[in-house]
């Protein structure tokens, strides 16, 4: 089993479609009328204004609530040097966490809505 797909809530799809594709290189999707981003094998299905899903958690998604940790395929340093090349400030690290394949070196930074979001390096 793995996971296929997440929800994140944005408040404005234009400035968080061209985050997502130029941040995280995203593959920003239609799918049913709805948006999704596609990032490595996953999908990250997204509401925002207008959009009235089939099913929701107990309490909604909301813009900003949401954690999420990609993983960086290459040293941390290039990973900070992606953010800061799209004028996206590093709120914390370069710090050692735990991740799915165990210790690496994470940054972590937001979203426009301010999701937290890591990118996680397992080969420094």
């Amino acid at each position: 089993m793995r996971l296929d797909h997440v929800v994140i809530a944005v408040t404005d799809f234009e400035r968080s479609n061209a985050f997502y594709r130029d941040v995280l290189a995203a593959k920003v999707v239609e799918i049913g009328g709805r948006v999704a981003y596609q990032i490595g094998g996953q999908q990250l299905n997204v509401h925002g204004p207008g959009v009235v899903p089939a099913m929701v958690a107990r309490i909604p998604v909301a813009p900003g609530n949401s954690d999420l940790c990609f993983e960086w395929d290459g040293a941390i340093a290039g990973a900070v040097a992606h953010l800061e090349a799209h004028g996206v400030r590093v709120e914390a690290g370069p710090m050692v966490r735990g991740g799915a394949k165990g210790p690496g070196t994470s940054v972590y930074f937001r979203d426009p809505d301010g999701t937290l979001l890591e990118l996680i390096s397992y080969v420094d």
